[in-house]
């Protein structure tokens, strides 16, 4: 049997430091040498992915943006993209102006991937979001609504406090149109929605990945909410020690903390 083994890569597969450890590279690319089947699914792009993965050296497809993408990961290729329509932009954006909230929004304008938002209406979560993207190419400052949610939307991100997002998260989610993922905010104290098309779901993702490698079956590492919809379409699968309680009441076995470099250990003594 073959087997697709799946890692999330912040709070899992990397460091706090936001790094793949020279041990966890050197574990994972002699697996994949000895002809193992290894990938990621992160909530990063690409760009950032491939930053911060540096040293890891797996050939496969890679699952990004949430499962919005599956991206070949030497070409750049999309083998499997997921858009808003025009009609689920609008719903969205009504919804979102009559709260006043104008979120971070990624979209492909003339087939060149930007993350738009409006200075003025920048938030203290968002500033610390676009704090740790300084310099990113992507970053792309639009003066209005109508640009605000121009091109091939993929991601809209709304980071403020919890007082302002949760009754938002109770509205999207009584409507069960999108895929939508509310937690607190990975660089302050705030919290972070984000919203998706339905089917851009790490499961969708991860199913269509393994169908691609034609495995059979599919192992996977994770520690935050957005991974719980891939523990349910897994074989089996492991939370980190770090991870949310969520993910670990519903683990095949929780394994080593990121810092501990747990995905590697486990694979050395389970698979190598």
């Amino acid at each position: 049997m073959k087997t697709l083994y799946l890692s999330d890569l912040d709070g899992t597969l990397l460091r706090s430091n936001e790094r793949v450890s020279e041990y966890t590279a050197k574990v994972i690319n002699r697996f994949v040498q000895n002809g193992g089947c290894f990938s990621y699914a992160t909530a990063r792009s690409i760009v950032t992915a491939s930053k911060v993965t540096v040293g890891l050296n797996t050939e496969f497809p890679v699952i990004c943006n949430n499962g919005a993408f599956i991206i070949e990961n030497i070409t750049r290729k999309l083998l499997l993209s997921n858009f808003f329509t025009p009609v689920e932009v609008e719903y969205i954006s009504e919804i979102l102006n009559k709260h006043n909230i104008y979120p971070i929004v990624n979209a492909f304008i003339n087939s060149v991937e930007q993350v738009m938002y409006i200075e003025r209406y920048v938030t203290p979560a968002m500033q610390s979001y676009l704090d740790t993207r300084f310099g990113d190419p992507r970053l792309f400052i639009v003066e209005n609504i109508n640009e605000l949610y121009s091109g091939e939307i993929f991601e809209l991100s709304c980071m403020d406090t919890d007082a302002v997002l949760l009754p938002i998260d109770k509205i999207f989610k009584s409507d069960n149109l999108f895929d939508c993922l509310y937690q607190k905010h990975p660089y302050c104290d705030d919290y972070c929605l984000e919203l998706l098309p339905a089917k851009s779901t790490k499961a969708n993702a991860a199913l269509q990945l393994k169908s691609i490698l034609s495995c059979d079956r599919l192992v996977v590492f994770g520690d935050e909410i957005n991974d719980l919809s891939l523990f349910s379409v897994a074989d089996e699968c492991y939370a980190m020690s770090n991870a949310r309680p969520e993910l670990k009441e519903i683990a095949t076995a929780v394994i080593e903390s990121n810092d501990n470099d747990g995905v590697a250990k486990w694979l050395e003594e389970n698979v190598l």
